[in-house]
């Protein structure tokens, strides 16, 4: 998300269109919003829209935002017109993978598993990448969770009760969440979810996901967030969210 104080600087620079003005404004926002709320934001950072026709600007801007029952956010190739800008804090290679993450919101049809990903978006962007870590570790588990209960659950219980008899049979996601997650990635390597090799990568997450989940002086900056999310998402989402 765009802070405030930098939105006002990047408004003042030469050569912005009005629909690189109005993505500013979106950006500074952070979440879905309507035309009242982009003009009195615009207003604070010393932008006048309020003769500015927004939903006209918006529809000619070329697929750079996406309508939502909340009203506009940026969509993946909105993003890209602010990096192009020099907007964004990440790497150059960092904000591809925030792109590709994005990418893969409208396959994900699970609310709870789109919230954590969008969030875990939204903080990288932030450069917040403690948060990134845990919010897209959040939403991988999530994934899984779901894959289980769809399509494996009968031998995820079998595997589960074999190695702890007194493993309550799963029915549901809620139940998946009460075996601790390293335990839950050896009982799906086990029934053949994720083979060995994924599952030492994933498990290497898990271990830096409790590492920033935690008050600690571990430190991660953009790109290590970055190979975080990559691995989450050639192993996970694109396997068993798209």
């Amino acid at each position: 998300m765009l802070h405030l104080d930098d939105l006002k600087l990047a408004l003042q620079r030469d050569g912005l269109s009005r629909a690189d003005k109005v993505l500013l404004v979106i950006a500074s926002i952070g979440q879905p919003v309507k035309n009242p709320a982009i003009m009195a934001q615009a207003q604070v950072a010393g932008c006048n829209m309020k003769t500015w026709n927004v939903a006209d600007i918006l529809s000619k801007a070329k697929g750079t935002t996406l309508r939502v029952p909340g009203g506009y956010e940026l969509s993946e190739k909105g993003h890209a017109r602010l990096t192009e800008l020099g907007v964004s804090k990440l790497p150059p290679a960092a904000a591809k993978v925030a792109q590709d993450l994005r990418k893969h919101l409208a396959s994900i049809k699970d609310e709870t598993t789109r919230a954590f990903i969008i969030e875990a978006i939204q903080c990288h962007e932030a450069a917040l990448y403690r948060s990134a870590i845990v919010m897209s570790w959040l939403a991988a588990i999530g994934v899984l969770h779901n894959e289980v209960v769809a399509n494996h659950l009968i031998a995820f219980n079998a595997e589960a009760k074999k190695v702890d008899g007194k493993w309550k049979i799963a029915a549901t996601t809620d139940d998946l969440g009460r075996m601790k997650e390293s335990d839950f990635l050896d009982r799906i390597a086990a029934v053949g979810v994720i083979g060995k090799n994924v599952k030492a990568q994933l498990a290497a997450g898990l271990n830096l996901r409790n590492g920033c989940g935690h008050p600690n002086s571990l430190k991660v900056g953009a790109n290590a967030v970055a190979a975080h999310i990559e691995m989450l998402l050639l192993n996970v989402f694109d396997k068993f969210a798209s």
